[in-house]
């Protein structure tokens, strides 16, 4: 399954250093700009990002444009289960 999603680049997290601390890199985007987003990469949702995965086991944040909530509709619209 795929949603049509409007984002923009926040952080990506490339993994971690010899001292276990997280290796991130941050992103100041101007604009919002639409993706056909597959369902399967996302990892969770909060009020203001969506943390999904991307190649080489790195995962990013991206900032979305719109409610949580209207986010919730369109993965229900598509046969996602939200308990």
């Amino acid at each position: 399954m795929f949603i049509e999603v409007e984002v923009k680049l926040s952080v990506i997290v490339h993994g971690y250093d010899s001292d276990n601390k997280v290796i991130e890199e941050t992103f100041e985007e101007e604009g919002f700009m639409k993706k056909i987003l597959a369902v399967s990469r996302i990892q969770s949702i909060s009020e203001k990002y969506i943390l999904v995965t991307s190649s080489h086991g790195r995962i990013m944040y991206w900032e979305y444009k719109g409610s949580m909530e209207d986010l919730k509709q369109r993965l229900l619209h598509v046969g996602e289960v939200i308990a």
